[in-house]
């Protein structure tokens, strides 16, 4: 009964770190937006070395409003430049993402607001020197003060926060919560001196196949960038929805392997019963010949011997069950595991231990009833 136990908990707790893991990994891809692309300069060879996507200086602001203006099939757009830099508040600092934007970056990217407020048009043509953090930056800065209205330093410079994010989470190895969002024309004119952006956001109109989209912004671009027919892209285009579905694949394929193996567990104590029951009815030839004896018939020896298995099989799934939900509890309260016990991997692992009862102790109940009587009184 302990293999049972042992597989149907293990069957019931994988299934549940499987599904969270799904959960969890779809509820932060969903927060990227599954209809946002994201265009970022292509890959440049100059001479001997090559340089890697983003680091070349191919798009422009003039190349996001060309998409937006050219395109029926793009409903919003955001030019953003990034830079890590230093981050100082009082005597503390960190090292944080620096991201030069439009006004439209929360509504592109998916982000709202905690305190504060976003800045505004007239703040992006005045080259404002104002700031929203995210929950990360905050927590290190400011521990558990409001960082609205306070004074931090960018790379030596004075920024006004106006803005904090609601948290996000991690996407990926990138933690979505751990930058800070100033206006684009702040970041190129008066903190890097540059006039490029290293990605366009660009989010796709609803119902609006991504294909046809990336299309039209490659075309566009192409015809912005003056490139002939012969000549590559040199910008790419990133579909977020492909990164979704990939992620989700992944994930099933983590989950239905992570109940495969628990499942073996399962079996090995169906092996286990099926030895146990064999002894059994080695040690019990006696009382087989004598029932036998006295008019039982080979359907009567049969079913008892079944119907010992499938107890053992019935109570070993169930003790399983709850195993396999307290050990799902005990991970999400103390190892901060998301867990998400499903009705469906319950009923399959009680169902699968049913079935390996009837399976493993057929052999043994069907070598009893088709024991010889004469062989079985004499046995001792």
């Amino acid at each position: 009964m302990l293999g049972i136990i042992i597989g149907v908990g293990a069957v019931i707790a994988m299934v549940a770190i499987g599904e969270g893991s799904r959960r969890r990994i779809n509820e932060r891809l969903k927060n990227l937006g599954t209809n946002l692309l994201i265009v970022r300069p292509g890959a440049q060879s100059m001479g001997r070395a090559v340089l890697a996507a983003g680091s070349s200086i191919t798009l422009k602001l003039e190349d996001a409003a060309a998409i937006k203006t050219r395109s029926e099939l793009v409903q919003d757009f955001s030019a953003e430049l990034s830079r890590n830099s230093q981050i100082k508040y009082e005597n503390k600092n960190v090292n944080s993402s620096v991201i030069g934007a439009l006004t439209s970056y929360p509504n592109v990217r998916s982000f709202s607001i905690a305190k504060g407020r976003f800045f505004n048009e007239e703040e992006l043509r005045a080259r404002s020197k104002v700031a929203v953090i995210g929950q990360s930056v905050a927590e290190v800065l400011f521990e558990r003060d409001s960082p609205v209205g306070k004074i931090i330093k960018i790379n030596s410079q004075n920024f006004y926060v106006i803005g904090l994010f609601e948290k996000k989470g991690a996407s990926g190895n990138q933690d979505q919560d751990d930058q800070i969002v100033i206006p684009l024309t702040t970041a190129q004119l008066r903190l890097f001196g540059l006039d490029y952006v290293n990605a366009i956001a660009v989010m796709a109109k609803d119902n609006v196949p991504l294909e046809e989209v990336t299309f039209d912004i490659e075309r566009t671009l192409r015809r912005q960038h003056r490139l002939r027919s012969d000549q590559e892209n040199d910008f790419n285009i990133r579909n977020m929805s492909d990164i979704v579905s990939t992620a989700q694949e992944t994930s099933a394929t983590l989950s239905l392997l992570l109940a495969s193996i628990a499942a073996i567990s399962l079996v090995v104590g169906g092996i286990g019963i099926m030895n146990i029951m064999v002894v059994s009815v080695t040690e019990r030839t006696k009382e087989i010949g004598i029932r036998k004896a006295i008019g039982a018939k080979r359907k009567d020896i049969l079913a008892q011997f079944l119907i010992e298995a499938l107890m053992i099989c019935l109570l070993g799934g169930f003790i399983g069950i709850a195993t396999g939900i307290g050990t799902a509890l005990f991970l999400e309260s103390n190892a901060g595991w998301t867990i998400a016990i499903t009705t469906d991997s319950i009923i399959l692992s009680f169902g699968l231990s049913i079935g390996i009862g009837i399976f493993f102790g057929f052999y043994p109940a069907w070598k009893a009833a088709n024991s010889n009587v004469i062989d079985a009184l004499r046995y001792e």
